[in-house]
């Protein structure tokens, strides 16, 4: 039997990456802030902790999916937290989208405790999350990754498990997959727009610009939910809108000008505007076709 496994944070994406785990075999430790994520599993064969800390008493492969760096930073270092009980040499595999600055300081605090942290965001949302085939984008340390690969193939695709670099180039790795997003978002959003407004189906559209060089897997998955009026979330449009605040941080930090990233962040303010923060953030691609209409 394979080593315990510990998950912390079982929310839209956390839940089904940790029913993956349990699918492939390993025994199972969860922890989550409502209670509702945590019953489904332990009804599955998972076990219950009261607190990370109990997470961390009980297995010395953690995986943590967090909305964001303050969640990161009370799970690990705050009262009960994973720092506090860490066996020596666990690996977190730190799952959630922060900024690579925040990865770097728990990388440093959970060495400094005999732990190995790894920055390990995910893309592929919620499908990915089902099927077992995000990919994972991995800082740290290359021995300590291939010490848990068992355990990233558990949530993601094998081909798409990568080392990036060292601790915080996973991070920003993940920056970078959101900006390449956004604006594809953007260009889907106003493709969508024009063939509307000038009388063509959009849904020809679609089909034929994924048949050429506009292909894209923005294209294909979000296009279609645009065209079918379908905004059940996959990815909420709040949390992106996090993504972009740490995108357009990570871009100043180092000095990068991207105005179509600035752009990208005052169209998803936009639908958060109206009242639409809690659908999938490929509202970003309706942005357009409402001005288009005049705002209506």
């Amino acid at each position: 039997m394979p080593p315990p496994v510990g998950f912390i944070g079982l929310g839209l994406m956390g839940k089904p990456m940790a029913r993956n785990l349990l699918k492939k075999g390993f025994p199972l430790v969860v922890h989550s802030r409502s209670r509702g994520p945590v019953d489904t599993l332990v009804a599955e064969g998972a076990t219950a902790a009261a607190s990370p800390a109990d997470v961390a008493r009980a297995a010395t492969r953690i995986v943590t999916m967090l909305p964001d760096g303050p969640d990161v930073a009370d799970v690990l270092e705050g009262p009960r937290g994973v720092l506090e009980a860490m066996q020596p040499g666990t690996v977190i595999i730190d799952c959630s989208t922060i900024a690579p600055a925040a990865a770097r300081r728990m990388a440093q605090a959970t060495a400094a405790r005999g732990g190995v942290y790894l920055d390990a965001p995910v893309s592929g949302g919620e499908i990915g999350a089902i099927d077992g085939t995000l990919s994972i984008m991995i800082g740290g340390d290359a021995a300590a990754i291939e010490a848990v690969r068992p355990v990233l193939e558990g949530m993601g695709h094998p081909d798409r498990i990568l080392r990036i670099g060292a601790s915080g180039a996973g991070q920003i790795c993940k920056v970078c997959n959101q900006l390449v997003i956004g604006g594809t978002l953007a260009a889907v959003g106003e493709a969508m727009a024009l063939a509307g407004k000038a009388g063509v189906d959009a849904s020809r559209v679609r089909a034929a610009l994924l048949g050429g060089f506009a292909s894209s897997r923005v294209l294909d998955v979000h296009g279609q939910r645009v065209i079918d009026g379908n905004f059940k979330p996959g990815f909420r449009s709040r949390m992106y809108q996090k993504d972009m605040r740490i995108a357009l941080a990570t871009l100043t930090e180092h000095d990068v000008p991207a105005p179509l990233t600035a752009l990208v962040q005052q169209l998803v303010t936009a639908v958060l505007a109206a009242g639409q923060g809690d659908e999938d953030y490929s509202r970003v691609a309706t942005v357009a076709s409402r001005l288009a209409r005049g705002g209506a």
